[in-house]
């Protein structure tokens, strides 16, 4: 991203209805890394939009808080949780000064880091530091730049992911592509092929990054 968007803009993406990052379900992704025993302790679902990956973890049984820049997305989580029978726990918190939201021992990141501008990713990396516990993970799922003339949306190169946990304290232990998906919109439906509405798998970045 040139410049990180105003969290007035995803307010307004989530009044509008259902912005094309919410597909009513975990992100494939993530749930292979619960079933594989990716999270453990305290866990941190952060930038968690309308909550399917708080609730998801909530039910396996895991300790989890959901924390989004967005009221009406945490608004709309604490709904979903209600509507589900699930006791998740979500609360409004600012990604880049996250002060108040304790420590954890694993943090979920699904499409926050890439709509960060480069000096944001550096900042949100310095914040996640004092979240993060020593020998804690952070699993940071974001979408890859393909090159394509249209984009799903906001994407990143593999080395952004590693400028901005280069510093002391973090080793980024393994970074695989994976896939991200999505709900194509009116706009992209000639690029992609398919009809508005249509769900999609887009390429994308998985980043194990341990605190140490």
């Amino acid at each position: 991203m040139d410049v990180t968007p105003p969290v007035t803009r995803f307010e307004q993406a989530y009044r509008d209805g259902d912005p094309p990052w919410v597909i009513d379900e975990p992100q494939p992704a993530v749930v292979a890394l619960a079933r594989d025993g990716a999270f453990t302790g305290t866990v941190l679902d952060l930038g968690c939009g309308t909550g399917e990956h708080t609730i998801h973890l909530a039910r396996l049984g895991y300790d989890v808080l959901g924390a989004d820049g967005s009221a009406t997305a945490v608004e709309r989580a604490r709904a979903r949780a209600a509507a589900a029978g699930v006791a998740a726990r979500f609360t409004v918190a600012d990604a880049l000064a996250p002060a108040g939201l304790g420590t954890f021992d694993t943090v979920l990141d699904s499409a926050l880091f890439h709509v960060f501008d480069p000096g944001d990713q550096a900042r949100y990396a310095d914040a996640l530091a004092g979240l993060v516990r020593p020998g804690g993970v952070v699993h940071l799922l974001a979408l890859a730049r393909t090159g394509a003339a249209a984009e799903f949306g906001p994407v990143i190169d593999a080395a952004e992911i590693r400028a901005a946990f280069a510093g002391p304290g973090w080793t980024v232990e393994a970074l695989d592509r994976s896939t991200y998906r999505g709900v194509v919109t009116a706009d992209l439906a000639a690029s992609y092929g398919e009809p508005a509405g249509t769900r999609v798998d887009v390429p994308a970045h998985l980043a194990r990054i341990v605190r140490t």
